[in-house]
């Protein structure tokens, strides 16, 4: 693990990145808030979770825009298939297969994002929505299109 001395050189060093990533992550996020509403508080968590990624690790396989936008549509599909389940008594293991399913399914078409695992517990949770998938789909579309763009300009800051 790096001393606190090698942290604090490297944010000197790139404190403008650090500053102007963290601003466009924001950013981001609030557009996200604005267009949801607080019951989707659970897909707003993956949103931000989502530009973390992009903004503090976009080298890293998760912040690929492949990742970013299959992994969601592999959540989207995961909670809708799993909302589908009577809710009632077993509820809790309906909404935890919906998480693990949508976990395999990620792994074995290689568009691991874990945040995206989130969207599929809330869907299975709240049920569809055509909104709430409209505006996930276009939420992480466009982080996935700020990283595709921005990338040379974005340094991991982890």
């Amino acid at each position: 693990m790096p001393s606190l001395k090698k942290k604090i050189q490297k944010f000197k060093s790139s404190w403008k990145n650090y500053i102007f990533q963290s601003i466009f992550a924001s950013l981001a996020v609030w557009i996200v808030i604005m267009a949801l509403s607080f019951q989707e508080l659970v897909i707003v968590a993956a949103i931000g979770a989502t530009a973390f990624i992009v903004f503090a690790m976009p080298r890293q396989i998760t912040a690929r825009t492949r990742n970013i936008i299959g992994g969601y549509l592999v959540g989207i599909t995961a909670g809708i298939l799993f909302s589908l389940f009577p809710q009632g008594r077993f509820s809790s293991i309906i909404y935890a297969l919906a998480v693990g399913a949508s976990i395999l399914v990620m792994v074995v078409i290689d568009v691991e994002h874990p945040p995206a695992s989130g969207v599929a517990l809330s869907i299975a949770i709240q049920g569809f929505s055509f909104e709430v998938v409209f505006t996930v789909l276009v939420s992480v579309t466009l982080l996935a299109l700020i990283h595709h763009f921005f990338k040379p300009y974005l340094k991991d800051l982890v």
